[in-house]
């Protein structure tokens, strides 16, 4: 059997480094022990039901079994226009700065694809969404870190950037409330970020996926909420956190009306665009009942707050969240994430995401997923005590 050579492009991209994550959960199990799986980031309640109701009916209509326009449905768009007008007061035009996308990750990657050219440099943070690394391998541009510590609140400092990169930099990478750290921005923040941009002409992909979920009553602010911000950059917002539709691959990108036109182009050569039944379900999801938003955010605080009084009470000195179903907890010293993460896995039977795979920045911490219930997640903690680590 011939043995045909992938392209030098996809040996270039970044190695799954979950992948390996996964293997040695598996093996664990395999050996009949009960791993409780910490380490993933995948939403374990399902979709709300008026949701799923909306796809059965819009799929029983033959006008929605053809192929759907190449830029989405407008009425998905007029949601996603509606959604940004009732939560931020931001005004959008649906044609112009909404793009529907095939998943909040598709835009992540496509993004570096639309704007930049071998050589050019795009700004991500470190630690962050390892996709990140993916659009801007595929674009053959170059990557400049930005990172992110604790004493800064997991917020980048710009004047750190080194100043060669950043005259090649045209795209910039940020996601608040943040994956891994669960960290929040300022409106000061992002006041900030406009300012550094329009001085360096840097294009902002703010990627807000974790958009909804935010605690102690403070709802996570958007990006295009701040004057100028549409001016120089995009938001990216998914379904799939904010109404339990990870496997529906639906989002959109709002914004730079150039950007948005960008995005549109990319997917009209690569797409015809997504299923209308589940443009029809998403729609549902944005502009009816807010109900099982506040349900599922109330559930994931009582579950941090569990997770972490449990923690603290066992010795370990961690911090909560403030946003996001991640927990971004310190390994304790004579560890690095990786060995800390496979002792958890081999004597407590406990998964967790090692830091490093989010970047350099990573290598002190591992992440935790709330999304086990609270129960499973205080036995998790209790698990870790009889290792004696923490005093």
């Amino acid at each position: 059997m011939k043995n045909f050579q992938q392209s030098e492009t996809l040996q270039k991209l970044p190695k799954q480094f979950f992948a390996s994550l996964v293997a040695k959960v598996n093996n664990v199990v395999a050996q009949g022990h009960d791993v409780i799986n910490l380490g993933q980031g995948n939403p374990d309640q399902p979709t709300p039901q008026h949701i799923v109701e909306a796809l059965k009916k819009a799929a029983d209509q033959p006008k929605f079994h053809k192929y759907s326009p190449f830029r989405g449905h407008t009425f998905l768009k007029k949601a996603a226009a509606e959604f940004y007008q009732r939560e931020y007061g931001v005004e959008l035009d649906p044609e112009t700065e909404i793009a529907i996308l095939f998943g909040g990750k598709a835009g992540l990657v496509e993004i570096p694809q639309c704007l930049l050219n071998p050589g050019d440099v795009a700004l991500v943070p470190d630690p962050g969404y390892p996709d990140y690394w993916s659009g801007v391998e595929l674009a053959r541009a170059e990557m400049a870190y930005m990172p992110l510590k604790e004493e800064n609140y997991f917020l980048p400092d710009y004047t750190e950037i080194d100043s060669e990169k950043l005259e090649k930099a045209k795209v910039m990478f940020l996601n608040y409330p943040n994956n891994p750290t669960g960290a929040i921005a300022t409106k000061e923040f992002f006041e900030d970020t406009i300012s550094f941009s329009k001085e360096h002409n840097i294009c902002v992909v703010h990627d807000f996926a974790y958009g909804a979920i935010g605690y102690e009553g403070k709802k996570p602010i958007s990006f295009l909420e701040v004057e100028g911000a549409k001016d120089i950059g995009i938001e990216i917002y998914t379904l799939s956190k904010t109404y339990n539709m990870a496997g529906w691959r639906v989002g959109f990108a709002v914004g730079n009306p150039s950007v948005i036109e960008a995005i549109n182009l990319i997917q009209d050569h690569m797409y015809v665009s997504l299923f209308s039944p589940v443009q029809v379900a998403a729609a549902s999801a944005l502009t009816e009942s807010q109900d099982c938003v506040k349900e599922l955010v109330d559930k994931y605080e009582s579950r941090r707050n569990a997770f972490i009084g449990a923690l603290k009470d066992i010795g370990w000195d961690v911090n909560a969240p403030e946003g996001s179903f991640f927990a971004w907890l310190p390994v304790p010293k004579g560890y690095t994430s990786v060995s800390f993460a496979d002792l958890l896995l081999e004597k407590a039977h406990v998964a967790v995401a090692p830091g490093i795979g989010f970047g350099e920045y990573g290598d002190r911490y591992v992440r935790v997923g709330l999304l086990t219930d609270e129960n499973r997640l205080v036995e998790a903690a209790n698990r870790i005590k009889k290792l004696n680590l923490f005093k």
